[in-house]
């Protein structure tokens, strides 16, 4: 009887869960009246939201429209700005650090994406500590990675913030081909309890996945400091992806604009940044398998209408909870775990 209930402890430590297969808790009683007594931004004034580097959602000519919603950035490669992170290839990065070692130069003071999607690899974490000891003023993000054990060693290294999640992206098919990955919210919630045993952990960066606005909410509860979005971000009429009429029909911003609040249904192109399409456009030598996808969207909302609900949910979330601020939300709530039907029950 004894090793019985062993092996079924066992498979429950082993099984991992997604957003759907949990909901938060209210608090038993809580002091907030009213959403208005929430604070739902970080220090800087942002929610907790960060543009995902993708070419379809952001650009140096919506940036503002972002930051105006009080949504952080994080750019593309190749594209520049005073503001957010900016992305640059592993190669890139190494050529800074190699400037600094070989010549001196200094390495600018700055926020700097190490934009790679295995986040495991040695010559990520080497680069991590390397880059920290060279100019200890930047601020480096790094990830993707699947695996809090890898989160720890990346925050050990010197990394502000690292991104977790691989595979489930609306423009990524990681998973989908190579069966790498791990599902998203124990994976937030693994990586929160090993922040909680580092002197100075990363900010975790909850990446990819999200389809609704409580998908966000989950992993802010689960332990993320911020949630990178793409795919819910591109489906604004604000985004940077093409606008489409039929999805075939390539029209300008102007046009797009006119119609869709006409009426008429509008589509936003979007893609993975590993795409094909993407390799070309970038100059790449040698055209690689894609791990990512092409797809047209929606148009389903403007930015600020998104951003003024999402803001508004939290703000609802975290008064059932009885937090008062993000400190006291992120990470520190409960959760329980539902069945299929329980799921089925509230998702009309």
């Amino acid at each position: 009887m004894g090793s019985d209930i062993q092996v079924l402890i066992k498979q429950i430590e082993m099984l991992k869960l997604d957003f759907n297969d949990l909901l938060i808790v209210p608090k038993s009683t809580s002091n907030i009246s009213s959403r208005s007594e929430v604070n739902p931004f970080t220090d800087a004034g942002f929610l907790p939201i960060i543009t995902a580097p993708m070419d379809t959602v952001v650009s140096e000519k919506n940036i503002k429209l972002f930051t105006d919603n009080k949504i952080g950035i994080c750019l593309p490669r190749g594209v520049d700005s005073l503001i957010g992170f900016k992305s640059y290839s592993i190669s890139d990065m190494q050529t800074l650090l190699r400037g600094y070692q070989d010549f001196g130069l200094p390495i600018k003071i700055d926020s700097y994406l190490i934009d790679v999607a295995n986040g495991h690899m040695e010559v990520i974490l080497e680069l991590t500590k390397a880059l920290k000891e060279a100019n200890p003023f930047i601020t480096l993000m790094v990830g993707n990675v699947a695996n809090p054990e890898t989160y720890g060693l990346l925050s050990d290294a010197g990394a502000d913030y690292v991104r977790v999640g691989i595979g489930n992206g609306g423009g990524c098919l990681t998973t989908q081909h190579t069966g790498i990955g791990y599902p998203m919210a124990s994976l937030i919630k693994e990586c929160y309890d090993v922040s909680a045993t580092l002197k100075d952990p990363a900010y975790i960066v909850a990446d990819g996945g999200m389809q609704t606005y409580s998908d966000v909410i989950k992993a802010l509860a689960l332990g993320a400091d911020w949630v990178m979005l793409g795919s819910v971000l591109n489906k604004s009429l604000e985004s940077a992806g093409d606008n489409y009429l039929w999805k075939k029909v390539k029209i300008n911003g102007f046009f797009a604009n006119f119609l869709y609040n006409c009426g008429a249904t509008v589509y936003k192109k979007f893609r993975g940044m590993s795409t094909k399409e993407v390799q070309r456009q970038n100059g790449a030598a040698v055209i690689k398998t894609s791990e990512g996808v092409v797809r047209y969207r929606k148009v389903e909302y403007n930015l600020y209408q998104w951003s003024e609900n999402f803001e508004s949910y939290l703000r609802s979330a975290m008064s059932y909870t009885g937090a008062h601020n993000l400190k006291e939300f992120i990470g520190q709530v409960d959760l329980v775990q539902i069945s299929d039907n329980a799921y089925k029950r509230f998702n009309k």
